[in-house]
């Protein structure tokens, strides 16, 4: 599944830098929305909405006639229930398992467009095992784990809980063969170092902590090239009621992300709307393996049905029989944008 993934979106970058100048050009062509229509937007601020704050930062919502407002929130829970409301329009949010539940029961979202997808290598998350395991030969692989304690920060059913199973699944395991502690990112090399958990799934900066200390050693890493596990999901009543703004805003997020691509992803006015959006620093995001920002905006949907089977099967979804994604995916946006950036 996700080598063919993987061949999609190398074919797809490979397309737009082909046709990215024709394709900007034929931007220009599409009207601004006049008078401009507001757009009010609630999002965790995080790398992988980073297209949503290079389109804001560098004027391509205004280009298109659009005045978006853009609003901080916790957790995309908090997202969620403002969606559910109408209050927002649109949502930066991770797909976790509320959400699965939620669009059983017929909640009225859809996902319009991705977020940033996973890299396709050298992904800074990463299940690491205690250094003393590897070294004794205990743990060599991740069937070795089995009745094992592994660290993993969030409750059941979160996204790197969905992780961990992709970690576990290359050595025929489960969730129910390991025993999973719920501990927090900045705690966990403490509790590799101090021998409480035998493994954990850590992203950056905490794996490279653990991996530098030397009291943890890299067991399974890559673990979902190129799935998408964030994304921006509109509510019912923005997508049925005013299509043409929710056209027009996914146009925005695929110009801009046209404009990330390759070294362009840290020209200094993109450097800029980063610093803008996120609590992160020009440091950070200059050393850190960037991710996928796909400059065709495909929504991965082959990821998404693996995420909903994944987190279904380890009893995490209020419901058992699969969920029909045509329920949960609205493409029509992202179809629409491509046809007029690509003619």
């Amino acid at each position: 599944m996700f080598g063919n993934l993987r061949m999609a979106i190398r074919t797809a970058a490979l397309t737009a830098a082909v046709a990215l100048a024709p394709g900007l050009a034929a931007a220009e062509s599409v009207a601004p929305l006049d008078p401009p229509e507001k757009v009010t937007v609630a999002y965790v601020p995080i790398m992988k909405f980073a297209a949503m704050y290079v389109a804001e930062q560098r004027g391509l919502f205004d280009k298109n006639g659009l005045d978006v407002e853009l609003e901080r929130v916790k957790s995309g829970t908090e997202a969620i229930a403002f969606l559910t409301q109408g209050s927002i329009d649109v949502g930066g949010i991770a797909i976790v398992t509320s959400l699965w539940s939620g669009w059983d029961r017929g909640l009225d979202i859809r996902v319009i467009a991705p977020g940033a997808l996973e890299p396709m290598e050298n992904s800074p998350t990463k299940l690491v095992v205690r250094s003393a395991l590897a070294d004794d030969g205990s743990v060599k692989s991740a069937a070795d784990l089995k009745g094992k304690r592994v660290a993993v920060a969030g409750g059941p059913g979160s996204g790197g809980e969905y992780l961990v199973s992709k970690g576990l699944a290359r050595g025929d395991l489960t969730i129910r063969d390991v025993e999973l502690m719920n501990v927090s990112n900045p705690d966990m090399a403490t509790a590799i170092a101090n021998g409480s958990v035998d493994a954990a799934l850590v992203g950056s900066p905490y794996a490279d902590e653990i991996i530098n200390a030397g009291t943890g050693k890299v067991l399974e890493s890559d673990l979902t090239p190129g799935l998408m596990t964030v994304a921006f999901v509109g509510s019912g009543k923005f997508v049925n009621e005013r299509p043409e703004v929710a056209e027009r805003f996914v146009l925005a997020l695929t110009e801009a992300a046209r404009m990330m691509q390759g070294d362009d992803y840290l020209a200094p006015e993109n450097i800029e709307a980063y610093l803008v959006y996120t609590n992160s620093t020009e440091e950070a995001i200059r050393s850190g393996s960037p991710l996928v920002y796909d400059p065709m905006m495909q929504i991965p949907v082959a990821g998404l049905a693996d995420m909903e089977k994944v987190q279904r099967e380890n009893g995490r979804t209020e419901y058992t029989d699969p969920l029909d994604l045509s329920n949960v995916v609205d493409s029509r946006f992202v179809e629409k944008a491509i046809a007029d950036l690509d003619g």
